[in-house]
């Protein structure tokens, strides 16, 4: 399940304005044909999108969804094999190598969402009316990846949508998006989620509330500093890192810069850790040391730019190189 099905919206903690806004367009029947979903990640975009589109193909007929009926249930619920889509043929997700098997083993889309994936799944399905008689809906995740080539194809259907068809684009990225998508879609923003938020999720998961501080009010990120796995991965990336810093000379830096050539997201999470662990140590010195707190300040800054060129696609190997070379400059 996506959700909570029971009731819709429920799961969408701490973002009352947003639920708001949508709800109300709900009410009143004005749903826009286009939303943009800003907002850092793991804070229930996601979660949102899904709500919205419960309530759009429910079969009860209400403003609102029902939560009960089959097309509610279908909305929220994924395909146990790949492709992870919804069951609902009117409720259509996007994402990059989401459809792998279907467009092919030519079609990797390493670097975005690919126009062949816009073309087969979008402008193939856009032309005809929903399936099941209420709505059509795509949800696009990390709306941001959307290669040139596809949001150009897609920008005629954004401009001049067909009836009862609704676009929603995630993004924590939006000024990554052409200002041409940007103009054609309405924004709905979600902010960070406070920490009692953050505490109860993590609650619920039965793991440690006190990491909450730490999670940056993501939800997502607060699970994964919680999986005892994953927490053994970035604590050992940590203290490499740290390691090579301190080293007499690069070649433990090298080392880890050799080690790090494929997840781009497991780096970036490694990444925003050791910049975490720079950042915890200069506060730590600025009563005592406040020369040394601003090297570490300084160091961080470094960290974070390290962190910008991975997602701009800069090859994780070449990008730690070169932030280890800065780091040790400012020591």
């Amino acid at each position: 399940m996506v959700g909570t099905p029971e009731v819709p919206f429920a799961d969408v903690l701490g973002q009352e304005s947003a639920v708001k806004t949508l709800e109300r367009a709900l009410v009143v029947g004005r749903v826009h044909h286009a939303y943009r979903f800003e907002g850092p990640p793991g804070v229930g975009k996601e979660l949102a999108a899904f709500a919205l589109a419960q309530a759009l193909v429910c079969e009860a007929g209400g403003p609102t969804a029902c939560a009960r009926c089959s097309a509610c249930r279908r909305a929220v619920t994924l395909n146990s094999d790949d492709p992870r889509v919804p069951l609902h043929p009117d409720v259509v997700l996007l994402g990059r190598g989401l459809y792998r098997g279907l467009l092919g083993s030519n079609s990797t889309e390493a670097t975005g969402i690919s126009v062949e994936q816009v073309r087969r799944i979008v402008l193939a399905r856009v032309g005809f009316p929903p399936h099941e008689g209420r709505a059509l809906v795509f949800i696009v995740r990390e709306a941001d990846e959307i290669t040139v080539q596809a949001a150009n194809a897609l920008l005629k259907t954004l401009e001049e949508p067909h009836e009862r068809t609704h676009f929603v684009l995630l993004t924590s990225r939006p000024s990554r998006l052409l200002d041409t998508i940007r103009s054609r879609s309405l924004p709905v923003r979600f902010g960070p989620l406070p920490d009692r938020v953050v505490r109860e999720l993590l609650n619920r998961r039965g793991l440690d509330p006190e990491l909450a501080p730490l999670a940056q009010g993501s939800a997502s990120l607060a699970l994964e500093l919680g999986d005892p796995e994953a927490r053994a991965e970035r604590d050992a990336f940590v203290a490499s890192a740290l390691a090579a810093l301190s080293a007499p000379d690069l070649a433990p830096a090298l080392k880890v810069a050799e080690g790090q050539k494929g997840d781009r997201d497991g780096l970036r999470a490694g990444l925003a850790f050791f910049a975490q662990a720079i950042a915890a140590e200069a506060r730590t010195l600025v009563p005592t040391s406040p020369d040394a707190a601003l090297r570490r300040a300084l160091q961080h800054r470094t960290v974070l730019e390290a962190m910008r060129d991975v997602e701009r696609n800069v090859q994780p190997a070449l990008a730690l190189e070169a932030m280890f070379v800065r780091l040790r400059s400012e020591c």
